[in-house]
């Protein structure tokens, strides 16, 4: 965080930096990772079940079948850490092999909502002897928090699920897998989640179901922005869109306005004006193929030890080595 000219940033300074800059480009923009508050969170446990959102039901599915073999071979003690993993239902299936194979079992969880969080602690409770430690904080700040409590040969497990490597553009993606390789040895492993390329009505129905989950959730960001800095948004005056963009392989989330507007942000020291028509673009989610994840962690200095794929659903998980 930048500091200012007395202290760092708070959260909620740095939320309204963020809008007033991002709101201030030529594509307006707003970053997903302020999508997960308390209420985008619950949102986005609702989305994860909707038969539409095939993504977690395929991740289960591999993690279900694949867990020990993800893990095998990692010494004790083990520290698995979960970069912005939710509920945590996820998380167990890899741990029940590693807590049934090895005695000295911890885990970190490394998520920007506290709800996320609490949530996830509570899911692994079923686990009564593993000691779980939250932190409130960024991927890469909260990892390194995670490596820096290691001593001799604890190996970690970095868990990276639910394809959130998607949000990241591909340039993103590759330094943000070489920080991580950066913070962890050559002992260590990166369990990778990432959704495939599939075919464009799939995928815009994944992003925009028919109960309207992903518009409410999409939503929530502008009801966020006014209940936490005073903003005037009118959400009935913006509509959720999903858009395929094949060339760039992504699917784009949109929050379109229905009628020239301004709206007042006293909290982001700012006013934002509005073209029917304009949009704030809020998520992106990028796809992959099978052999651009290899070479994507080959990039960053991991090397593959295996996949796995649900043909149907088009999803992956990966298991690298660090290298």
């Amino acid at each position: 965080m930048a500091p200012t000219s007395a202290s760092v940033l708070t959260p909620r300074q740095r939320f309204a930096e963020d809008v007033r800059r991002d709101l201030d480009r030529p594509q307006k923009r707003l970053q997903p990772q302020y999508l997960y508050d308390a209420l985008g969170s619950q949102l986005f446990e609702a989305i994860c079940e909707l038969p539409e959102y095939r993504i977690t039901r395929a991740e289960r599915g591999l993690l279900a079948a694949n867990a020990g073999e993800m893990s095998a071979g990692l010494a004790s003690p083990v520290t698995l850490v979960e970069l912005g993993g939710g509920s945590g239902e996820k998380l167990a299936l890899l741990i029940e092999p590693l807590v049934r194979s090895l005695r000295d079992v911890s885990v970190d969880l490394v998520d920007v909502s506290a709800t996320a969080i609490a949530l996830a602690t509570r899911t692994l409770g079923r686990f009564p002897a593993l000691p779980v430690t939250g932190h409130e904080a960024t991927y890469e700040d909260g990892l390194g928090e995670a490596v820096a409590k290691r001593s001799g040969d604890d190996t970690i497990l970095v868990a990276f699920l639910g394809s959130n490597i998607g949000n990241l553009d591909p340039a993103e993606a590759r330094a943000f897998l070489g920080r991580v390789r950066s913070a962890l040895r050559a002992s260590d492993r990166l369990v990778l989640g990432a959704d495939l390329v599939k075919p464009e009505a799939d995928l815009v129905l994944a992003y925009d179901d028919p109960l309207g989950v992903t518009a409410a959730f999409n939503k929530n960001l502008l009801g966020r922005i006014n209940r936490e800095l005073g903003a005037n948004f009118d959400l009935d005056q913006f509509a959720h869109r999903a858009v395929w963009n094949a060339s760039a392989s992504r699917v784009e989330m949109h929050l379109e306005s229905l009628c020239d507007q301004s709206v007042s942000l006293p909290g982001a020291n700012c006013q934002v004006l509005f073209a029917e028509g304009e949009s704030i673009w809020t998520e992106s989610s990028y796809k992959y193929n099978e052999d651009g994840i290899a070479e994507m962690g080959a990039a960053a200095g991991f090397a593959r030890r295996d996949q796995w794929v649900d043909g149907e659903a088009r999803f992956a998980v990966t298991a690298f080595d660090a290298v």
